[in-house]
């Protein structure tokens, strides 16, 4: 079969871009990232793109006077990609249901933390102030609710006493890069997919909350 065809949106560093590109590079991940997609000039995971050869654009939100306007010219551009799977890689917008239903299916996110818990933003400082004893990160399908589809994978990292928000960050990123190419590996070997409303991994359905890979 054909590499599977990955288009990679960021908003930032594009850690997690650089995972999946080192990857798809080792031949871990049967894939090729065939444009990487930002909202933001100055993001760094352009360059992270750049470096390996990976066409890169630039869909500025603020030339556009709604997000249903944005929406749809970034859906036309991520088409003309004709990609297998859409990646979410620290793409910090809200996504137009329109957009979603049209990439269903093909189309994942990770979010920092166990959902689903701590949806949004702030996600390490609220698991802290909630005395939690683990936070972590969590691959899943995108639905229409935020950060709300089919949970794939969870990896848990222990909160520590006298942590920072910052400290918890570092530990659960590290996580991310582990979980995220694993997932797209799962995608790209065709092992995985959602149906109605959860994720399927070898012909099983997967528990609410994913496969454990702490």
């Amino acid at each position: 079969m054909a590499p599977t065809r990955i288009v990679v949106l960021i908003s930032g560093s594009g850690s997690n871009l650089q995972a999946i590109i080192d990857h798809c590079q080792s031949g871990d991940i049967d894939g090729d990232i065939v444009s990487v997609i930002s909202n933001k000039a100055d993001a760094f995971g352009l360059t992270r793109a750049e470096r390996a050869n990976i066409p890169t654009q630039v869909l500025s939100h603020k030339e556009f006077d709604s997000r249903e306007a944005y929406d749809e010219e970034l859906a036309k551009i991520i088409d003309s990609c004709n990609p297998d799977l859409v990646v979410l890689a620290g793409f910090m917008r809200i996504l137009t249901p329109s957009l979603v239903q049209k990439f269903k299916g093909k189309m994942l996110n990770i979010h920092p933390s166990l959902l689903p818990k701590y949806q949004g933003l702030n996600t390490h400082q609220r698991a802290i102030d909630a005395n939690d004893e683990y936070h972590g990160a969590s691959v899943h399908f995108v639905t229409e609710e935020l950060d709300g589809g089919p949970v794939v994978v969870q990896a848990k990292v222990p909160i520590l006493p006298n942590d920072t928000a910052d400290d918890l960050a570092q530990r659960v990123h590290k996580q991310e890069h582990v979980i995220y190419p694993l997932v797209v590996k799962w995608f790209s070997e065709h092992r995985l997919t959602m149906e109605a409303d959860y994720a399927v991994f070898d012909k099983h359905p997967l528990p609410a909350q994913g496969v454990d890979n702490t």
